[in-house]
């Protein structure tokens, strides 16, 4: 059976790396493919090394753009990519423009696509995310969900059929680093004189929190007037953004850092008093991590980080400062995310899903 991976974002390169391992203990061929939606060599290049996945077979060096000039550049290229390889399953990831466009070529060419990550929504069709997470869906033949409410999203939208809940495969690759860094503290400590639990980690990337020079310099404020230094690890369009709307990323209690490998970054968080963020992946880390998160959104796709008090949702100054600042939640032993074997179970439905009516 032969398996493509379609993946071009940090988050999808972290989601791979246990996708990449079941497929080879289960002697399953899995051709990986680089849209290159994400090409600053610390935002990709570096996740396969440290996670040890290997160069990507076919990297189309797609870059940046606009979501129209970016996803077309993709379906262009992976037309003759799927044609090339004929595989039994497209795999793609999570919500970017790298999955809508792997899934839309692979069903034009009537390939089976497994969406990883299915179910998940924030019901703001503001995001572009939900749009593509939305349209991927109700597209592909097979659902693979993280947790019990995307099966709820999926059912509730006809689509029950094809699901199939596997456990969130970010738990995997997470808990396999955490234990590897056996509480060794982060490099940030000495590099910036830093404490243990005396900073924050901060990445904010989303449109909606960058594109508005008003709204990116509200947050800026509102991270440089915090208790202890923030560390925001910014993604290069980010210090653009920043530095074409003549905003500091680096004032007050705001540190602007270059994003760090996906070992740094976990190593960064665990020694650090807590994580503010966006990204949707980071929150679930924070989580598992047992690391108070403050989400700079209006809505989380991860409710279940709500729930159970380790997540927070903040966009004014006042209110991040009061959600930062806010005591440790409660611990807890729920374990919405599954018990990290979830790569095991996507790769099993693969296998079967080839060897019946789904596969090529």
């Amino acid at each position: 059976m032969k398996i493509i991976s379609v993946v071009g974002a940090r988050p999808q390169f972290v989601k791979l790396a246990p996708i990449h391992a079941a497929a080879k203990a289960a002697g399953v061929e899995h051709v990986i493919v680089h849209t290159g939606q994400h090409y600053d060599p610390m935002l990709s290049d570096v996740f396969f090394e440290d996670l040890g996945i290997g160069a990507p077979d076919v990297h189309l060096g797609v870059g940046s753009g606009s979501h129209g000039v970016q996803t077309g550049a993709m379906l262009a290229a992976l037309d003759a990519v799927f044609d090339e390889h004929h595989p039994d399953w497209v795999l793609v990831y999570g919500d970017t423009n790298s999955t809508v466009a792997a899934a839309l070529s692979a069903v034009k060419m009537h390939i089976p696509v497994a969406h990883l990550e299915a179910g998940l929504r924030s019901f703001n069709r503001r995001m572009p995310e939900e749009h593509n997470r939305v349209m991927t869906d109700h597209a592909a033949d097979l659902l693979l969900a993280p947790t019990q409410v995307a099966v709820d999203h999926l059912a509730t939208e006809g689509l029950a059929a094809r699901t199939v809940l596997v456990g969130d495969v970010m738990t995997d690759v997470l808990f396999e680093v955490r234990d590897e860094l056996a509480g060794a503290p982060s490099a940030l400590l000495d590099e910036l004189g830093l404490t243990p639990d005396g900073y924050y980690v901060a990445t904010i990337h989303r449109a909606e929190n960058t594109d508005d020079p008003v709204r990116l310099g509200d947050v800026a404020a509102a991270l440089a007037s915090l208790d202890k230094p923030v560390i925001l690890l910014a993604h290069p369009r980010v210090v653009a953004k920043a530095a074409s709307h003549g905003i500091s990323l680096t004032q007050g209690a705001l540190i602007a850092h270059a994003p760090l490998a996906y070992k740094d970054l976990i190593a960064a968080a665990l020694s650090s008093a807590g994580v503010v963020t966006d990204s949707g992946g980071l929150q679930k880390e924070a989580f598992l991590l047992g690391v108070p998160c403050t989400t700079v959104r209006t809505e989380t796709e991860w409710v279940e980080t709500i729930e159970l008090g380790w997540n927070v949702l903040a966009n004014t100054a006042t209110e991040i400062a009061a959600a930062v600042t806010r005591p440790r939640p409660v611990e807890t032993d729920e374990s919405p995310y599954g018990d990290g074997k979830a790569a095991q179970r996507v790769v099993a439905e693969l296998i079967i899903g080839a060897g019946g009516a789904g596969g090529a």
